[in-house]
Order: structure tokens, then C-alpha cells, then sequence
């Protein structure tokens, strides 16, 4: 499935139209994955994250950097998943659906752009085959 969803998303993206036009259509792409309630970016904007395009219910607009998850994989710029994120110190709970949650860091030219956000009503939803993907999703948004 990843696969396929890969090729998608390379085929929606476009060196030529604005980044948060890209995100928008990777979102709604994003959204497509099995058993998730929440796809979407957190863009860095001085010292925090700023809600970008996404997919799903209402979300938090301002997440300071090592805040939640978000803000934590932002800070250390490494993937993180949280299989239960009850129990993640500090999580920011913008929806109560949430069990599980992975966000990658988007880094170019080892500066951090924003974050890949994905939520599940599932507990212990994401593993190494998200993280994978996911990665080389963020490779593909660092080339625009």
C-alpha cells in the first residue's frame, strides 16, 4: 500500500506551485492510510510549530518546539512514535480519538522545516513500515 501511495504523492507534487499547496494535496493523500484520524504539517515559525495544511478535526495552531510530540520531534529532529499517547509526558491532547500518534521531522539543508503529523483511534497503530514511508515522504517535500 505504501507503495502505491508513494507514487501518488509523487505524482501530485510540483516544484512549480507553493509549498503549503504541495502539503495540502500530501495531507489529503496521507489521509487515505488505514486506520487514522488526523494527517497532517506543523510548520517551524520562529521558535514553535504553526499548523499547516491537514486533514481531520479541528487541531492545535501553536505547538512550542519540545512540547508533545510534535514539538519533541521537532526539537531533537528525529522521528518519534508514541503507541499510547496517554502516556507521553507533555503530549498535547487536541483530539480525545487520539490512542497513537508518529511525527517525522521535514529537515532541508539541516534546517528544520516543519513536521509530518499522523494520528490513530487505534493503539499502537504506527511501526517501522510508517516510519519508512514516512521518511521518504519528507525526503520528497526537502527536494521542493
Amino acid at each position: 500500500m505504501y507503495e502505491l501511495l508513494l507514487k501518488q504523492i509523487k505524482a501530485v507534487i510540483d516544484k512549480d506551485i507553493p509549498l503549503v499547496s504541495n502539503l495540502a494535496n500530501i495531507s489529503a493523500l496521507l489521509y487515505t492510510m488505514e486506520a487514522i484520524n488526523w494527517a497532517g504539517f506543523y510548520l517551524v515559525d520562529k521558535n514553535r510549530l504553526v499548523l499547516g495544511p491537514f486533514q481531520g478535526e479541528v487541531a492545535c495552531t501553536i505547538i512550542p518546539l519540545g512540547n508533545g510530540v510534535c514539538g519533541t520531534a521537532a526539537e531533537r529532529k528525529e522521528t518519534i512514535i508514541v503507541d499510547n499517547v496517554h502516556e507521553f509526558k507533555g503530549h498535547i491532547a487536541c483530539s480525545s480519538k487520539s490512542k497513537s500518534e508518529i511525527v517525522v521531522p521535514i529537515i532541508k539543508n539541516n534546517e528544520l522545516i516543519g513536521v509530518i503529523d499522523i494520528d490513530s483511534p487505534i493503539y499502537s497503530r504506527f511501526s517501522n513500515s510508517e516510519k519508512e514511508f514516512l521518511e521518504k515522504v519528507v525526503t520528497l517535500i526537502a527536494s521542493l
